[in-house]
């Protein structure tokens, strides 16, 4: 397939006359959550809506969606596989032939290793054979470039990819397909489905900018607006729909309706100011499940990896022209039944026509996987918000510390240096290249490989003590972020305070390497992956980092020579980041007491907890306090502990008081100016 030109549609049939959906077709609808693991209709349909053919012919629709599937073209557990997944929507299709099969993004990238290790390849394959008829772009899908999206990817995928916002550098040109627009006819009444994509603004952030700077990215929902203002403006030369649904790689940061509708979010801001020619909002990013009615029109996400999809039911009147009903109902393909019996999946048979392409792929990857690295003492993981749930999805939280996080920046140190003596002395792992936890036990290619999917290289750089504050500051995302924190992995003897309370850009309140004060003027060799030099996920300062080298080792080669070289995994139970406040601020009068705020004491997984906190100065103890393992949303707050501590009477100036949890061993240290009483 060629590269469509903008505005691509899959008919030749002259264009109807737009409608508008009346304000009250879709009015006084309860907004319905998702509840997880659940069949979840957003709406019935409207009161208002005419039965059977009342004012003209009825069209039914069904518009199938998911989003964020990244790859999982293999069944296991709560992921149904693409073959499961193309089953319930072949369904779908024998009980209405006009049903339509889209997605908001991320269809690859970020894949399991079977897909991953063949370029993406049989995802693609398994997707043309599943009938995905149009999806928008995702960050993911820029993964190497817009150059092999363009290239070899959409030559590849037999649906449309959409991506309104995306521009020829330094003009408005559209550099991909804006829309899509199907036809739907019953004998000889039609109507006309457009899709417009988009993707989130955010992309230059979120892959390396080397890859993408031929392009720029605008706001989503101004080009939304723009190409569906073209698509119902009666102009057939820029393409007409009836209906007009916006994929948007976009997402909320929270499943309540209110983080839809936040207009301090990115999202929130595409909600909110939709132009009503855009009849619905399919949209992804965020790997969250919800299913809303905002202002009588459906603004859905189906999750992630192929867990859900969502049914769209669209009732057309070919006589008014207009929508008499919009039904979505979000289908978990994870379980059978609920604790009451009622049905809470959509169980599909496997389509045989998918089966043998992932079987094929599964034989490839399994030879290529099968080789044994080495082995891992404990469980690394990724850090969590919650509890998990069986056949709920992974509640990954990328703004806590994680054990796995840690453990691939030592690895990434080491490799740096023991190639090519960069002398690297701190390096640091974004949480969003973390894609896959590393079990206990014998570690393979497969495995490791699943990790780091993203095959980045390692890159050296010089930053002075006070970039390194800055880096640090940058965990801290932009207003408006779907994720507000994102904790960097950082490589042992590198520790560092902070407080969590802090005005922005004064959070991080001391630093230290191998116990050493850093110095904000001193140079210092620091180590990243190729997207981070670049100033991925918002880390900007890294862009200013000096004598840069790009080392050409992919990351995941580097992990394989890690265990080459060492064998076994040990696992590091220290924590490399605390945060400390002091009610009423740092300077306090000598003999006082004061409440010291301690947090980030514990990891989220099954690591040991961490159950009690000593203050000691002087070698003497000046408080202790239980630790809290709550969890926490969406930061690196786990392991609170409010500790009450004696300053001692004969302390003056800047007194250092040390910081040791048990049985964890996190050790640290805080600052405070003790003046007379």
């Amino acid at each position: 397939m060629q590269l469509p030109t903008p505005g691509a549609t899959s008919t030749t049939a002259s264009a109807r006359t737009r409608r508008r959906v009346a304000a009250g077709a879709l009015a006084g609808a309860a907004t319905l959550a998702l509840a997880l693991g659940a069949v979840v209709p957003a709406q019935a349909a409207p009161p208002s809506a005419p039965p059977g053919n009342a004012f003209g012919r009825m069209i039914d629709i069904n518009l199938v969606t998911v989003n964020d599937f990244h790859g999982r073209i293999e069944q296991s557990g709560a992921i149904a596989g693409i073959a499961r997944l193309s089953g319930a929507v072949n369904a779908l299709r024998a009980e209405n032939p006009n049903t339509i099969f889209a997605a908001a993004g991320d269809m690859i990238g970020a894949s399991t290793f079977t897909s991953f290790i063949q370029d993406d390849v049989p995802t693609i394959d398994a997707l043309n054979a599943a009938g995905l008829d149009v999806s928008s772009v995702g960050n993911h899908e820029f993964d190497r470039g817009f150059a092999d999206l363009t290239d070899r990817v959409i030559p590849l995928a037999d649906w449309e990819y959409l991506g309104a916002n995306v521009y020829h550098k330094g003009t408005e040109d559209p550099a991909l397909p804006e829309y899509w627009i199907t036809e739907v006819r019953e004998k000889k009444k039609a109507v006309r489905i457009g899709f417009v994509g988009a993707v989130t603004d955010e992309l230059p952030s979120l892959v390396s900018p080397g890859g993408i700077e031929d392009i720029s990215v605008g706001s989503p929902v101004e080009a939304a607006n723009r190409v569906a203002g073209e698509l119902s403006d009666g102009d057939e030369g820029n393409g007409e729909a009836d209906i007009i649904v916006l994929l948007v790689h976009e997402g909320a940061a929270t499943t309540d309706i209110a983080s839809a509708t936040d207009a301090s979010t990115r999202f929130g801001q595409i909600v909110l100011n939709a132009d009503d020619d855009i009849d619905a909002i399919v949209s992804g990013h965020t790997h969250l499940a919800y299913n809303h009615v905002i202002d009588g029109r459906p603004v859905i996400s189906s999750g992630q990896y192929g867990e859900r999809f969502s049914n769209m039911e669209i009732s057309w009147d070919t006589k008014s022209e207009k929508i008499t009903a919009m039904e979505n109902t979000v289908y978990t393909m994870a379980t059978a039944f609920d604790a009451s019996g009622n049905v809470t999946a959509y169980l599909a048979e496997p389509d045989p026509v998918l089966v043998p392409i992932v079987t094929e792929a599964t034989n490839v990857a399994k030879v290529l996987g099968s080789v044994e690295l080495g082995s891992a003492a404990a469980n690394f993981g990724r850090a969590i918000f919650k509890t998990p749930v069986a056949g709920e999805s992974f509640p990954e939280n990328r703004g806590g510390e994680s054990t796995l996080g840690n453990f691939v920046a030592d690895v990434q140190k080491w490799s740096l240096n023991a190639d090519q003596d960069r002398g690297v002395q701190i390096a640091f792992m974004n949480p969003g290249g973390l894609r896959a936890d590393l079990a206990s036990g014998e570690v393979t290619y497969a495995e490791a490989a699943a990790v780091q999917p993203f095959a980045n290289t390692l890159v050296s750089m010089t930053l002075t003590g006070a970039q390194i504050k800055s880096v640090l500051e940058e965990q801290w995302q932009p207003a408006g972020a779907s994720r507000p924190f994102l904790k960097l992995g950082v490589s042992a003897g590198f520790t560092y305070t902070y407080d969590p309370l802090g005005a922005p850009g004064a959070r991080i309140t001391q630093m230290w390497l191998d116990g050493v004060a850093i110095d904000p003027a001193a140079p210092y060799v620091v180590g990243v992956n190729s997207f981070l030099s670049t100033g991925g996920d918002n880390f900007t300062t890294f862009r200013s980092g000096t004598g840069k080298a790009d080392s050409g080792k992919v990351d995941l080669e580097s992990m394989v020579d890690w265990f080459d070289a060492f064998g076994t995994a040990a696992i590091d139970l220290g924590q490399r980041a605390v945060g400390v406040n002091v009610a009423g601020g740092t300077t306090v009068a000598a003999g006082s007491t004061v409440l010291v705020n301690m947090s980030s004491l514990d990891f989220t997984r099954d690591e040991p907890d961490a159950l009690n906190v000593l203050v000691t100065s002087g070698g003497a103890t000046v408080g202790s306090a239980p630790v809290d393992t709550d969890f926490t949303p969406t930061t690196d707050e786990v392991g609170t502990a409010a500790v009450s501590v004696a300053i001692p009477a004969g302390a003056s100036g800047p007194t250092t008081f040390q910081v040791s949890v048990a049985p964890t061993g996190t050790t640290t240290s805080f600052t405070l100016n003790v003046t007379a009483p």
